[in-house]
Formats: C-alpha cells, structure tokens, sequence
C-alpha cells in the first residue's frame, strides 16, 4: 500500500478507514503467500542445482574435496540469491538489502581476518594441487602424516601414530611442504658397521645377496654397498637401494634384520665400541 494512495484519517469514515485496512491487508497477505512460494521453490531449485553440479564435477573426476567446496559455494550463492528475491517481494528495498550486505560483509570480513587468510589457502590448495587426499606430506612446522581431508579452512593430517591434526590452510599453503609420496620411488641408506680386519669385499657380496632377494627392493635404480666411513670402532657400510614409498619402512626393517642374522655367519663381526689403551713407562 503506498503513501501516495492513503486518504487522510480525519476525512476517512470508519467503514472506508476498515475497508482499506481489509485491502492493505489483503494486499500484504498476497506478497507474504507470494514470497513463501518463492522461498521454496527457490530452495528447491537451489538442491536441484547443487546436486546437477555436484554430478558435473563427479563425472569430470574433480578431487573429492574440490567438489565438496563447489558444491558449498553454488548452494549458498543460489540460496542467497532467493533470500534477496523473497526479501524484495515482501517489500524491502535493494538500496537497502545491499547496503545491509556490504556493512555484513565487511564485519565479517574485519572480524574474520585470519580466517579468510585460511578460506584462501584452501583454494590454493585445491586449485594448486601441492598435495591431495592420500598423500604423505611434511609441513614446515615438522608434522608428518596422511592427508585424510581437504577443507575451506583447514586441512585434516592423520599422524602415523594415529593421531588427527587440524593444520590452518593460510599457514600451510604459505609454508614448506615436503610431499613424500610424490616421485614414485624413494631411496634408504643404512648404515652397517663390521669390524676392522673384516673382509669388505665379502660383506659387500653377503648384503647385495640380501638385496636381490627382497622383491621390494627395486633393481632399477641398482642397489649399492659401499665404504662411507672408517670410524673409531668399525668399518662402516652404506646400504643404499630404491622401494616404493608404502614399503619404504617394512623393507628397511626386513633388511637390518636379514643382515643383523647372515652377517655372523660369513664370519662378519659387528664390533661394539672399544678403546686402546697404551700405557708408555
């Protein structure tokens, strides 16, 4: 009901005043019903949207967490969206829903800072691809895990001793990350001290037989035994070879133990630290 079409109270008899207090009301009734309507089919058509991307992103293969993020964003845009046009059905002016959303936005905005620091981190990351869900990573900060979740906010690491760490994307996207389980292939070195006066050329041989017979290790690049130091108690060995980043623990394992159990028995010792004492008179 407009100001312009409002006849003064005082020269308004209580049958007109009631009659236009029937059809303001009406009237308003009708822009309510109107706005309900719009609400939800608009929130409707907003699902609808969502899940017709959702399936887009789907069938192209996007990483899981970067449909997730889409999917959040189209349905609050297209959610808002509806909320402006209910808002302007029932009567309120866009001057005024716009001026209410910038002041919102930027208190939040003020009042969010850090946040929107890690909102755009999360995209770096997801549009980046510094790493992804599954990958073993190492962050500047020293925390070493599994990738579970990406999200706006922060990222989900799973330690190897089952711990969750929540890790701030503004930080991690702005610091080191080593991404171990990039590559393929990742070298050992082990170390392995026999005592002086040992045969190296027979221990070389005894540790290359171990090699070639773990399937895990790879054979290309070759595995190698050679003299990496002459320390004060042993002569000491590097172990090198290549595995595939899952079997990189076990393998070192099963290695060690091999060589700790068939060295003795080539009659190669592993010396336990000593020291010469000479005594001059």
């Amino acid at each position: 009901m407009n100001s312009d079409t409002v006849t003064p109270l005082s020269n308004l008899s209580i049958h007109d005043f009631l009659a236009q207090l029937i059809e303001g009301a009406v009237h308003f009734s009708f822009r309510i019903m109107t706005a309900i309507l719009i609400l939800s089919v608009g929130l409707w058509l907003s699902a609808r949207l969502t899940k017709i991307v959702k399936r887009g992103m789907e069938r192209r293969k996007l990483e899981p967490s970067l449909q997730s993020f889409l999917a959040s964003f189209v349905s609050i845009i297209s959610k808002v969206f509806v909320f402006v046009i209910v808002l302007t059905t029932v009567g309120v002016q866009m001057t005024a829903i716009t001026a209410a959303l910038g002041a919102a936005a930027l208190a939040v905005g003020m009042a969010l800072s850090g946040t929107m620091q890690n909102v755009a981190g999360g995209l770096v990351i997801l549009f980046f691809k510094p790493f992804k869900i599954g990958d073993t990573i190492t962050t500047a900060s020293g925390k070493t895990g599994v990738v579970k979740k990406i999200m706006i906010f922060t990222t989900e690491l799973r330690t190897f001793d089952n711990q969750t760490i929540f890790l701030p994307n503004g930080a991690l996207s702005n610091g080191e990350i080593t991404n171990l389980s990039h590559g393929g292939i990742r070298r050992t070195d082990l170390i392995v001290g026999i005592s002086y006066g040992d045969n190296v050329d027979n221990a070389r041989r005894v540790i290359m037989d171990i090699l070639a017979k773990e399937p895990r290790v790879k054979q290309s690049p070759e595995p190698s035994v050679f003299v990496s130091n002459l320390a004060d108690s042993a002569v000491e060995l590097t172990v090198r070879f290549w595995t595939s980043w899952p079997d990189l623990a076990p393998t070192g394992a099963a290695i060690r133990e091999e060589i700790y159990k068939t060295l003795p028995k080539k009659k190669l010792n592993f010396p336990f630290p000593q020291m010469d004492v000479h005594i001059v008179k």
